[in-house]
């Protein structure tokens, strides 16, 4: 029936309420302690900046080569099978040679689905590694989908740490994206000078600290390694005291002793006991301290640290201090990475955009009302009063979930606001036919919602769950399209079964006996 208890007529004016007040904290600027999110405006429509990053996972497959040999070498040695000649060719294969009366052992633990070493992916019906065996001579190489594996793990990690520096320098509303295997997009809305975080991006951020050898010449365990300012260079040993896995903060600060800017950091309790006794060991050695193979410093050891904490000098503004501690914080990259694409947006294009969209917005609500008003008369009021609500109701939900409006997220509301019209005209086209066959007007104007509402909820169904695709299929400005439509269809549904229902009943019941409503 039309009747609506007090309770439910509470429960719609409040709930359009609070979402409207949602909705308007977009266009007031009011000091509210409540209520502080806003719709976030995406690239297109505010500018910024646009990047493309590929990543370079050769350094990637040949550490995991690396690794994987010293595996296997230990596994052989488990299983007790004698081998010789290990080596690793174009630093893309492992070679190894076996006895003879091992071999088929041997082929047998490196293969197939129970391999213990070469991990086998039932998705994909392969092993990590491709194995051939020529006479005693054995070769692996990664197969196609443990290639795509290594790339999608180094892809996920390389993404966490670009998401983890962005979000550091404060960018709003970043959108941070897979592009293949191989490739990430960073779309940086507002942003309209990205060197900055070009230079951060770009950076490997891997932290050592080894030991300068008294050498002046490089020898086997030793490499000569240039300062970061250029002015020399030191052979420093390949051993690793200590990594920046062990950083667990890192921040600028200035030395009240020197007066300089340094970066001070501190370690986990593992990275701690490793610090301490290399400085024990290491009194009156120099410590170098090295960043994407270059040495940031190389300050002599005085005394034992075991504190956990140190400092980091060098030749730092406090504009390179912070972003070097920005990166020890964020962790270092799994493989280098290089911008391949890069675009500017301007504000003046996303400006021309919001006026675009506005305007046809505009022009089309205009229409639709004027159309209603002329065509339903009261009702048509009813109606152009529910499209309003529904407009408010989709902004507030996506100001609720601070939800990033592009211009295709314009095109789903200008959608929403012919399919909210659609409903009502369904509704009362429908009426119209029910008050012929019945005198009782409440009845015929209950009928009317009743009957339509299976064809309204067909037509509007099948369009969220085409929405709802389009979100978990489609990326950036597909996917701000389908979040506004398919929000649209929900609040599209409330309001023309709450809030047209509820003004159309209260309006029937009072006006029952005139001849002629609709």
């Amino acid at each position: 029936m039309l009747y609506f208890s007090k309770l439910k007529i509470i429960s719609v004016v409040i709930f359009t309420l609070l979402l409207s007040y949602f909705s308007l904290s977009n266009f007031t600027k009011i000091d509210d302690d409540f209520f502080k999110k806003n719709i976030n405006l995406g690239l297109d429509l505010q500018g910024g900046s646009y990047l493309l990053l590929e990543i370079d996972n050769s350094p990637v497959l040949e550490q995991q080569i690396q690794n994987k040999l010293i595996q296997i070498k230990k596994f052989l040695k488990e299983k007790k099978i004698p081998y010789k000649n290990f080596n690793i060719i174009d630093d893309k294969k492992i070679s190894f040679e076996i006895n003879n009366e091992f071999i088929d052992s041997t082929s047998n633990l490196l293969k197939g689905k129970d391999s213990e070493i070469n991990p086998y992916y039932d998705q994909f019906k392969t092993n990590q590694f491709e194995l051939l065996v020529v006479g005693n001579r054995f070769e692996l190489t990664y197969s196609r989908y443990g290639l795509i594996q290594l790339k999608s793990s180094s892809q996920n990690q390389a993404i966490e740490i670009v998401r983890r520096r962005v979000d550091e320098i404060g960018t709003n509303e970043p959108n941070i994206l897979k592009r293949g295997n191989d490739r990430i997009l960073v779309e940086l809305p507002g942003l309209d000078n990205p060197d900055r975080i070009k230079s951060l991006l770009g950076k490997t951020a891997n932290l050592t600290f080894r030991f300068v050898t008294q050498n002046e010449e490089e020898s086997f365990g030793t490499e000569r390694l240039s300062f970061l300012d250029g002015s020399d260079e030191s052979i420093v040993s390949k051993r690793i005291i200590l990594s920046g896995d062990n950083l667990i903060d890192a921040q600028p600060r200035m030395d009240s002793e020197s007066n300089q800017t340094v970066v001070t950091f501190n370690l986990d309790r593992v990275g701690a006991k490793k610090f301490a006794r290399a400085t024990t060991t290491g009194v009156g050695k120099k410590l170098a301290i090295i960043l994407d193979g270059k040495i940031i410093s190389a300050p002599n050891i005085v005394e034992p640290i075991v504190g956990g904490s140190g400092q980091i000098t060098g030749d730092f503004t406090f504009q390179s201090a912070t972003d070097l501690a920005l990166l020890l914080r964020s962790g270092a990259l799994p493989a280098p990475m290089k911008i391949i694409e890069e675009r500017t947006v301007g504000p003046d294009l996303g400006q021309d955009s919001i006026n675009a969209g506005i305007l046809s917005l505009i022009i089309g609500f205009t229409l639709v009302v004027l159309f209603m008003f002329v065509k339903y008369k009261i009702f048509g009021l009813i109606a152009n009063i529910t499209l309003i609500s529904n407009l408010l109701l989709l902004l507030g939900v996506l100001t609720l979930f601070e939800a990033t409006l592009t211009l295709p997220g314009i095109a789903g509301i200008i959608l929403t606001v012919g399919m909210a019209v659609d409903a009502n005209v369904l509704i009362y086209e429908r009426i119209k036919e029910e008050i012929k066959n019945e005198n009782n007007k409440i009845l015929a104007f209950d009928s009317g919602y009743v009957k339509s509402r299976s064809t309204i909820l067909d037509a509007n169904i099948t369009t969220l769950i085409a929405a709802i695709i389009l979100f978990l299929l489609g990326s950036g400005p597909v996917k701000g399209f389908a979040l506004t439509l398919g929000v649209g269809i929900l609040s599209t549904l409330f309001s023309v079964y709450f809030i047209a229902r509820l003004m159309t009943a209260q309006y029937v019941i009072k006006n029952k006996d005139k001849e002629k409503l609709i």
